[in-house]
């Protein structure tokens, strides 16, 4: 897999999670999932076909029509971005991510003590 991603629009990125969500599917399929405000069909397919040149969907034509499925893992795409943002705004340091997110009262004490405990519970697996 593509370790440098090509950067998505907010729009591709919204067609992205629809696409997610439905698996594979028509472009009808994806509009049903998309995030409101939802595109005009037209304007989904034209964004479908960039995330297709970017290599995030490809398709497979059944009959008549195109049917597209992500050669992007949902998974993947988050960490990728999440690196992204960490090392652009973040300094590289998810604690100051976290405490970003705690200063902007985005983050509970009680949601940083389940973070906690998840992440003991992964060191002690």
């Amino acid at each position: 897999m593509d370790t440098k991603l090509k950067k998505l629009t907010i729009q591709e990125q919204e067609a992205m999670l629809a696409i997610w969500k439905t698996g594979k599917g028509v472009v009808r399929d994806f509009l049903q999932n998309h995030p409101e405000p939802i595109p005009h069909y037209n304007t989904l397919v034209s964004t479908i076909k960039n995330l297709e040149k970017k290599s995030y969907v490809a398709h497979r034509v059944i009959g008549n029509v195109n049917e597209y499925f992500p050669i992007i893992e949902e998974s993947y795409y988050k960490k990728q971005f999440m690196k992204t943002v960490v090392n652009n705004y973040f300094s590289s340091s998810y604690k100051e991510l976290v405490a970003f997110f705690a200063g902007e009262k985005q983050i509970s004490a009680k949601d940083l003590q389940e973070i906690i405990d998840m992440i003991e519970k992964q060191e002690d697996e």
